[in-house]
């Protein structure tokens, strides 16, 4: 099955009265397997700083877009920087900015957030593979890809991971991908990992295609990630805010907050935050709001002002 913008709306409207977007996820396992994470009530307890949006001052082998301007921190150090400039206790990895997966390394990534008082609540992994290539080898590829990122988590103390479907010659195909999601939904529970979809390519990560997916799977340790701006790249405000709303009821435990988003062709389409706000109270969302701003004000300013906004809102 494939999914377009074009045919976006018109699903969606089928999916909720069929009910595809009330599904109880936690229903497909038994109570005493299913996540259990503490959620804070406090609303800025709820916030984490994304470590992508930082790229700019994170030094990593495999960040190019360091500025050599700026003084540089190790990711494992970004805790420490996010409670001391934002006092917010929650981080957001980005899993090209580890400088190693050795187990020495990630021993003092746990060590450096225990010490500052603070949190990995999830890891973004932009995956090199997809769940829904027609190769089966490289379906096998990003499974086991997965599965590493998971015991990642587990290493530094993190209750989810966000994996990704990168852009393929192959078209987005829900049976492929939700078969190759399940050996890594049940890998994920014994490990107690959540593992997060987000809408985040617009080809490869459509938000229909990721809620009809999530529902598809239908596994407690799988839930989407509402991003409130990646949807916007399509240049659709309606479409934008028509694609958070679907997948507030299919997420758990992280959602990327944005001021804006910028389209394919370079236009800077605003956020309808207090929208988008009001969509994740809607669908009793109870995780973390990861602030990623992606705009070209200065990073520290602009992150400030998103979380005093999202506390306006929350």
């Amino acid at each position: 099955m494939i999914f377009t913008r074009r045919n976006f709306l018109g699903a969606l409207s089928a999916a909720c009265a069929a009910g595809v977007f009330e599904a109880d996820l936690s229903s497909a396992l038994p109570n005493s397997k299913a996540p259990h994470i503490e959620f804070p009530s406090a609303p800025r307890a709820r916030l984490a700083i994304s470590a992508w949006a930082f790229r700019f001052i994170i030094d990593a082998p495999q960040n190019d877009e360091r500025d050599p301007k700026l003084h540089a921190i190790d990711m494992k150090d970004f805790g420490a920087h996010v409670r001391e400039k934002f006092n917010v206790t929650n981080i957001e990895p980005y899993n090209r900015y580890f400088k190693s997966l050795e187990p020495r390394y990630l021993d003092q990534f746990h060590d450096a957030l225990e010490k500052s008082g603070t949190h990995a609540v999830n890891i973004a992994a932009d995956m090199e593979t997809s769940y829904f290539d027609a190769d089966a080898a490289t379906r096998a590829k990003s499974v086991a890809e997965a599965k590493k990122w998971i015991d990642v988590a587990v290493a530094i103390g993190s209750p989810s991971v966000r994996t990704s479907m990168s852009s393929t010659k192959s078209s987005p195909n829900i049976d492929l991908a939700a078969e190759s999601l399940k050996p890594v939904a049940d890998y994920a529970a014994s490990r107690n990992v959540v593992v997060h979809l987000e809408n985040d390519n617009l080809v490869a990560e459509d938000a229909l295609f990721i809620a009809a997916l999530v529902a598809r799977v239908n596994h407690p340790y799988v839930h989407a990630l509402p991003d409130f701006g990646n949807s916007y790249g399509s240049g659709d405000p309606v479409f934008a805010a028509h694609a958070v709303k679907a997948l507030f009821p299919l997420a758990y435990a992280i959602s990327h907050v944005k001021p804006s988003s910028t389209t394919a062709q370079g236009k800077e389409m605003q956020v309808d935050l207090a929208a988008n706000f009001v969509s994740a109270r809607a669908a009793n969302y109870k995780g973390y709001f990861s602030m990623e701003y992606e705009g070209k004000e200065e990073i520290h300013a602009a992150t400030a002002k998103l979380i005093e906004q999202s506390l306006k809102l929350m």
